[in-house]
């Protein structure tokens, strides 16, 4: 997967924003507001997405290239690594996973307002 690609399914998705909270590399895309994936654009090595716990070990143990994400609760964050031993169609299908967890946790009005949206 590239950088833009990822980008760009990311960005295209209701009620998302991308920013550089942490520093001028760690762009996050969040969905109204929460965070559903990290990237560090210099590298692209890493995508940091949010995970159903289950599954979340369930992948770890099938998948050399899905770890617990790196500055993130390990328990609902995996780091899927972007050099092919994750097949792209997975890593798209994670990151919609990572997307629906952030929007069946947020707040009824944000989910209202969501679905105004899209």
């Amino acid at each position: 997967m590239h950088i833009e690609s990822f980008r760009n399914y990311c960005i295209a998705k209701p009620g998302v924003t991308e920013e550089f909270p942490f520093n001028e590399t760690a762009l996050v895309f969040k969905v109204m507001g929460k965070m559903f994936a990290l990237i560090d654009v210099d590298s692209f090595d890493t995508i940091a997405l949010k995970c159903d716990p289950g599954r979340a070990l369930e992948l770890r143990e099938r998948y050399a290239g899905i770890t617990t994400a790196y500055h993130f609760n390990k328990k609902h964050w995996n780091g899927v690594t972007t050099d092919g031993s994750v097949p792209d169609a997975l890593m798209y299908e994670l990151i919609d996973h990572s997307y629906e967890l952030v929007v069946s946790g947020l707040p009824g009005k944000l989910k209202e307002e969501l679905e105004k949206l899209g």
